[in-house]
C-alpha cells in the first residue's frame, strides 16, 4: 500500500471525479491520503470530505492549518487562530497541524509569517501532534524557528526541494522529507541528490495534487493516482525495488501521523 502524505482532494479540481478517484486510488495501490489544511473556512470542508468519501479501501486523514498564502484574508490576531485552531482539533480528529510555514515569495511580512508559524508549532506541541509545514524561499527562517520553538512531535517538509545538506538539517530536527514530482524533472538534480542520498527511513510520498505535476504532464490537474509513478523514481534514486519504497514509506507516515489509531 502507498500513502499520499499530501493532497489537497477538496478542491475544486476534483469535484467532478473524486468518488471515481477513489475508486481508481485503490487499484493503483493508494489506500490513504491525507488532506492538509490551508485556511479556517476551509477546515469544515475536510470533515464533510471524509465522512463523504472515506472508505475502507481507501482512508482519508485531515489535518488543519493556515498555509502563508491565505494569511492575507485572516484576521491577524494571532489568539484568534488559535483559538479557533484548538477548537476544531478539540472537536475533530485530526492528524496533524498544517498546511503551515513560511513563504519568501510572498508579500505578507515575514515577521507576520513567523508569528503565525510559531503559534501553530505551539499548538502541535500542545496536543502531541505533527506539523504539515510549507517553506518556499524561506529555508533558513523555517529553520530559525524551528530552533527557536522545537517541534517536539516532528513533522513533514512538504514538497521538498534542496541539498543534501538541507533536508539532512531537516532530518535532524524531527521532520520527514516530503518527495512529490519535482523529482521526475532531470533539471532538478539537487533535490534528486538529496534524495538519493537520504535514508529511505526519512522520506515520506506525496502528489500535492492537483498541484506539483510530473515531468511530463505540465498543464494537466496533477492526481494521486500519480503516486505510483513517483515511488518508482524513488526506488530508482535510492537503488531499491519499489516493494521496499511502498513498505518503508508507508511504514514512515504511519508513524508520524499516528495513523493506526484511524484505522490508516
Amino acid at each position: 500500500m502507498l500513502i499520499d502524505s499530501h493532497c489537497h482532494l477538496d478542491f475544486e479540481a476534483f469535484d467532478e471525479q473524486r468518488e471515481w478517484l477513489l475508486e481508481q486510488c485503490v487499484s493503483e495501490g493508494v489506500g490513504a491520503i491525507i488532506v492538509p489544511g490551508v485556511e479556517p473556512e476551509q477546515w469544515s470542508d475536510l470533515v464533510a470530505l471524509q465522512e463523504s468519501f472515506q472508505t475502507d479501501s481507501c482512508r482519508i486523514g485531515i489535518a488543519a492549518g493556515v498555509h502563508p498564502w491565505w494569511l492575507d484574508g485572516l484576521d491577524r490576531a494571532v489568539a484568534s487562530l488559535q483559538h479557533r485552531l484548538q477548537s476544531f482539533i478539540d472537536r475533530y480528529s485530526v492528524v496533524a497541524v498544517g498546511e503551515c510555514g513560511l513563504d519568501g515569495k510572498r508579500a505578507t511580512p515575514m515577521d507576520i509569517q513567523q508569528d503565525f508559524f510559531k503559534a501553530q508549532i505551539e499548538l502541535a506541541n500542545a496536543n502531541r501532534l505533527p506539523l504539515i509545514v510549507h517553506g518556499y524561499a524561506a529555508h533558513n527562517q523555517v529553520l530559525q524557528c524551528l530552533t527557536e520553538l522545537p517541534a517536539e512531535y516532528g513533522g513533514v517538509i512538504h514538497g521538498f526541494s534542496g541539498s543534501p545538506q538541507l533536508a539532512s538539517q531537516y532530518w535532524h530536527k524531527g521532520f520527514y522529507i516530503g518527495v512529490g514530482g519535482t523529482i521526475t524533472y532531470e533539471r532538478a538534480a539537487k533535490t534528486r541528490r538529496a534524495i538519493s542520498a537520504m535514508p529511505l527511513e526519512s522520506l515520506l510520498l506525496e502528489t500535492d495534487a492537483p498541484d506539483m505535476p510530473l515531468d511530463g504532464m505540465q498543464g494537466e490537474p496533477n492526481s494521486p493516482l500519480n503516486l505510483p509513478l513517483i515511488a518508482g523514481q524513488v526506488a530508482q534514486l535510492q537503488g531499491v525495488d519499489l516493494e521496499r519504497v511502498a513498505e518503508q514509506t508507508t511504514a514512515n507516515a504511519r508513524r508520524l501521523f499516528g495513523l493506526s489509531q484511524f484505522g490508516l
